[in-house]
């Protein structure tokens, strides 16, 4: 018996998602607009550019996703570099007094100082990472953190389309302005277009979340 691949296991969890929210979602049916359209970082996360420093790096995961939606709980900060520089991350986060906990199956490892929360340094080959790394150093969040812009953490969540990655996309889009969209749209049609379906059934959904009852459909 064959087992299905990673890629195989996330295209059907996108579409069994997909089908189900789009069975029972209704206009408006979501949080209201107010807190939907807040913006915080009230949870204080690790600053690792001095332990990065010279090194491409951002935020990435949950703790990114309060740029483009409502803050939500993690209990993990996840950032990302390029696989080339993962050798010397890894040692200046253990420099900085970072233990190793392990290694991460998508590629990286998990580290945790003696006071504050998992950290997972994500290392990406992606052929576009280089060129989010960057403009994520102008794309700071609340707390002055370089954040992964906003098409770029779509393609991560997009590929990886564990149950709350697409939750997290669909909400993400569902308040993303026309211009952020059409970015989004450019980076997934160029990188990874099979997932171009998959997006407009998102963005209609979180759009539909978003949307008042008394709204034009």
């Amino acid at each position: 018996m064959t087992l299905p691949s990673r890629r195989d296991r996330a295209s059907r969890t996108r579409s069994a998602l997909i089908s189900i929210a789009s069975r029972r979602q209704r206009p408006g049916s979501g949080s209201s607009r107010e807190q939907l359209a807040e913006r915080t970082a009230r949870i204080r996360w690790p600053d690792l550019s001095d332990v990065l420093r010279g090194i491409p790096w951002a935020v990435t995961g949950a703790v990114a996703t309060r740029t483009y939606m409502p803050e939500r709980a993690t209990r993990v900060f996840d950032v990302v570099v390029l696989q080339r520089d993962a050798t010397t991350a890894r040692e200046r986060m253990r420099a900085a007094g970072y233990t190793q906990e392990g290694e991460l199956s998508i590629g990286g490892s998990t580290w945790r100082a003696a006071a504050g929360p998992s950290v997972d340094l994500i290392e990406g080959s992606e052929s576009w990472l280089a060129d989010a790394l960057a403009l994520a150093e102008a794309n700071r969040d609340q707390q002055d953190l370089p954040i992964l812009p906003l098409a770029y953490l779509v393609l991560m969540k997009l590929a990886a389309s564990r149950v709350q990655d697409v939750a997290d996309v669909t909400r993400m889009l569902g308040g993303a302005s026309d211009a952020e969209l059409e970015r989004v749209r450019a980076a997934v049609q160029r990188y990874a277009a099979n997932l171009a379906e998959y997006l407009e059934s998102l963005i209609a959904l979180g759009q539909l979340e978003l949307r008042g009852d008394g709204d034009a459909p």
